[in-house]
């Protein structure tokens, strides 16, 4: 789908944008059927979103149950102007699988993101786990690749890409 003036969203944009987020809010079902949402600061590797949590976290417990869950990235927009102006934040959705994984089997650019500089065995000992996500279908975005003014006319603002990149 095209931007305003010409430009194109394209699934790297995306993926580009998203990898320089520092929240998302992950929304998942319960064993009860009932929606749950839930925010963490994520890591991008490749095709993935990653985030820890400890072992025995209500949202592990969920995301083991019922691992399809969806992704919604807020993009600040605005720069200072947002401060002084009612500027929404630009947003990237999309549908993922979640997998519980032990804290090892996160890629070490992930480890040293999310665990801060604890080593493994520590958090390991501390009862850390990594959750993967893994993106499928489209990212469904809002005022990503456009110019601010545009998110003002909601049909231009708006773009679809395949999560798959190329």
């Amino acid at each position: 789908m095209s931007a305003a003036g010409g430009a194109r969203l394209t699934s790297q944009r995306v993926w580009t944008t998203l990898a320089r987020q520092s929240f998302l809010v992950v929304a998942m079902v319960n064993r009860r059927g009932e929606g749950r949402s839930v925010g963490v600061s994520p890591a991008v590797d490749g095709d993935t979103v990653w985030f820890a949590a400890h072992g025995t976290d209500w949202k592990v417990d969920h995301l083991r149950h019922q691992p399809e869950v969806s992704l919604t990235v807020p993009v600040r927009r605005g720069g200072v102007l947002a401060l002084v102006a009612p500027i929404p934040p630009a947003t990237i959705t999309c549908r993922a699988t979640a997998e519980v994984l032990p804290v090892d089997r996160a890629p070490a650019t992930v480890r040293r993101r999310l665990l801060m500089g604890q080593d493994v065995e520590k958090a390991v000992a501390a009862g850390t786990v990594m959750v993967r996500l893994t993106p499928h279908g489209d990212f469904v975005t809002y005022g990503v690749g456009v110019p601010l003014r545009t998110m003002l006319d909601t049909e231009r603002a708006r773009g679809r890409v395949p999560v798959a990149r190329g």
